[in-house]
């Protein structure tokens, strides 16, 4: 049995992917403490592992969330050290665990406290990772010579030197990784073949049963999930479109607005649709004909799995990469934001919902992500990396 320490950030499509491998990790009698924004307790706490609350940085941004590109990309480096630099102290202070499992993408706190206890790390990936053969900077087109970049690697630098680390970019790049689990398929990941030191485990879910149940409608009519995510999705012009345009569809939409808006600035509400802050994703996905998606990874991979077809609408770089994976393998379609309305929309879902060949492929891609082994997989990989140690 050995002591791991999970280190997650605010950001639910990167603490999501993890509940299943910890709950495999306790499962196999593994003692796992689990360090996290409070909004995470429960369903860490359904993990079976031990759950430790960590105060974030990122609770009240200024701005709100960066997008993942240009000057926005220098800001989200210039959060992520922030909050590096503000955990660490923190964490430091607990006895040293045999091995370190974090978020790749986006806890560095998790790097710096495995090379200060001198134990493995392995991350966890959430998102498309990048190689010489391909990489998000075709989306995040960030400029390398840009001085506000060179002064945020400096400021990065200067920190990492402070902990005793001397390798920079070796850093930045998860180079120090004892492994690198990827949750979602190869299949699905750009270039996939061409990536030899990296575990596509793929999607480990978990029934999530601190979520409420959803009761699906009485009136027949096929159900269609509207979620734009936890993060970007303050966008009350869109979710007023849907629901304006809803009522003389054949549909029962779900709606999912977040919590950045006011239901009641959205207008009446037709019979058809029901408008929730948070939806139990899974359970609604359970019974969907059709998903308008935001096309965040994790959301994306639920789609698959429940083979679901998807009209991606991305917000952000990374979503938009998502968006184009799923229109490219044939597994929904993608609109862009601009001159995006109710017929396009509409017409989109229409033509993904009954596509025959779209559901064939979602079977074919979700038969992928059973293949590639899951939670116990990445289990598999951890205790191979505690073995060697």
């Amino acid at each position: 049995m050995a002591t791991i320490y999970v280190y997650g950030p605010l950001g639910a499509g990167h603490v999501n992917p993890t509940l299943g491998i910890v709950t495999e990790l306790v499962q196999r009698g593994h003692q796992v403490t689990y360090w996290a924004p409070q909004m995470f307790a429960d369903r860490i706490t359904e993990t079976g592992a031990r759950f430790e609350p960590v105060a974030s940085t990122w609770e009240q941004l200024d701005g709100g969330p960066p997008q993942m590109h240009g000057k926005e990309l220098i800001r989200a480096m210039g959060l992520l050290l922030g909050e590096t630099a503000a955990l660490v102290p923190q964490l430091n202070q607990a006895p040293p665990p045999d091995l370190v499992l974090h978020d790749g993408t986006l806890a560095w706190w998790g790097r710096v406290l495995a090379h200060n206890c001198d134990v493995p790390a392995v991350e966890t990936w959430p998102n498309f990772v990048g190689n010489e053969h391909w990489s998000m900077n075709a989306y995040t087109k960030i400029n390398p010579l840009n001085p506000r970049f060179l002064w945020q690697m400096l400021r990065i630098g200067r920190y990492l030197r402070r902990q005793g680390i001397s390798d920079v970019v070796g850093f930045v790049q998860a180079k120090p990784a004892a492994a690198r689990l990827v949750t979602i398929p190869r299949a699905f990941q750009y270039a996939g073949d061409t990536f030899t030191d990296w575990h596509f485990v793929g999607p480990g879910l978990t029934g999530r049963t601190f979520q409420s149940d959803w009761t699906p409608p009485q009136d027949d009519l096929p159900v269609l999930l509207v979620s734009l995510g936890t993060a970007y999705n303050a966008r009350p012009d869109f979710f007023r479109m849907v629901i304006s345009s809803a009522a003389d569809r054949p549909w029962h939409v779900v709606l999912a607005i977040g919590d950045q808006i006011d239901p009641d600035a959205l207008g009446p509400i037709p019979d058809n649709v029901e408008v929730h802050e948070r939806v139990p994703q899974l359970a609604v996905l359970h019974y969907a004909h059709a998903f308008v998606t935001h096309a965040g990874m994790g959301s994306t991979m639920e789609g698959i799995v429940h083979q679901v077809p998807m009209v991606a609408v991305p917000q952000m770089a990374e979503q938009r990469a998502n968006a184009d994976r799923i229109a490219e393998l044939g597994l929904g379609g993608a609109l862009g934001p601009e001159g995006l309305d109710a017929a396009a929309l509409w017409s989109a879902v229409d033509a993904i919902a009954d596509d025959v060949g779209v559901r064939e492929r979602l079977a074919q891609m979700r038969a992928e992500c059973l293949a590639a082994g899951g939670a116990p997989k990445a289990a598999e990989v951890i205790e191979r990396v505690l073995s060697r140690n």
